[in-house]
């Protein structure tokens, strides 16, 4: 049900046409690129978190991870990952499916600095098994009310 949401999200800015499904499981950074054929670091990974203020997400490229103290610095708190078991609850999506597109109402998004290094980018859809090609510019439209963070740092 994820995936059609995402897709009824998207037709609103015309491009559900562009959302790709895969017969093979693109949960991961690592699957996704190999789906995709594309470069790990292109891959926009969504990760859950809570706030004391509720849940927010963090659009992030696949080659970084959170830097605790930048995450600290921007929202007051320690970084607290919504555990898988509550995710879809939380967001909307299930795990390996997360993404800034169709989440829960409430649900903040974030997209890290990093991601502007790119031209596009390959964000899920709702499923394990998706994702879409969008230049940041269409990523930010699409998102809609967010905010641009520097809370991660290279995975290596």
């Amino acid at each position: 049900m994820s995936l059609e949401n995402v897709k009824n999200y998207l037709g609103a800015f015309s491009l559900a046409d562009r959302v790709r499904e895969f017969p093979a499981s693109s949960a991961t950074v690592e699957l996704a690129a190999a789906a995709l054929g594309t470069a790990p670091e292109r891959i926009a990974k969504t990760m859950s978190f809570y706030l004391k203020s509720g849940p927010i997400v963090v659009v992030a490229a696949g080659d970084t991870k959170i830097d605790n103290a930048k995450f600290k610095a921007r929202f007051g708190e320690k970084a607290r990952m919504i555990p898988a078991a509550e995710v879809e609850c939380a967001t909307g999506h299930p795990v390996g499916g997360v993404c800034p597109f169709a989440l829960k109402e409430g649900v903040k998004v974030y997209l890290d600095e990093g991601l502007r290094r790119f031209e596009s980018v390959f964000p899920a859809c709702g499923s394990a098994h998706s994702a879409i090609e969008l230049k940041i510019e269409e990523l930010e439209r699409a998102v809609g009310a967010h905010e641009w963070a520097d809370v991660c740092r290279p995975a290596t």
